[in-house]
């Protein structure tokens, strides 16, 4: 069985890597946009029909689109982890991007808390914290293309 599924894997590589790296540029057009959000958010009244409307906005941009495709990200690129000839842990990069992975995640997880924080009127935190948290799923996207494309060690 275990032999069929590492077959299975190496059968349909490219259709693994297309579905993840399509899942991975909507996660990423998620984790983009929401601090913007969350930027102009911090604007307006708290409990106004604009802070209603960003709430909703922010809702639904995290459970319709990013969490679904960082699920999909998460499935499809263990799969590929685990498609045998692709990944070799010996190497510096695999686990930089794996760290880094997982710090995008973390973001993520971060984000939604800033989701809860809003909808329970409980925001503390400014335009500015948020304009500059808006660059951290830029740097860990470079960092994570960097390792897989050029591999440096």
């Amino acid at each position: 069985m275990f032999d069929f599924i590492l077959n299975m894997l190496s059968d349909y590589y490219l259709w693994i890597k297309a579905v993840h790296i399509m899942a991975v540029i909507s996660w990423m057009a998620g984790l983009f946009y929401l601090p913007r959000l969350f930027v102009y958010h911090t604007r307006v009244e708290v409990g106004g029909d604009q802070d209603q409307l960003f709430q909703l906005m922010e809702l639904k941009l995290l459970r319709i689109i990013m969490r679904p495709a960082m699920v999909v990200t998460w499935v499809f690129g263990l799969a590929l982890v685990f498609t045998p000839g692709v990944i070799s842990w010996e190497y510096i990069w695999v686990w930089v991007k794996a760290l880094s992975v997982i710090a995008m995640t973390g973001f993520h997880q971060t984000l939604a808390k800033h989701i809860r924080q809003f909808a329970q009127g409980e925001n503390k935190r400014g335009e500015s914290f948020f304009r500059k948290i808006n660059e951290v799923p830029t740097i860990l996207m470079l960092v994570i293309v960097i390792m897989v494309i050029v591999r440096p060690f």
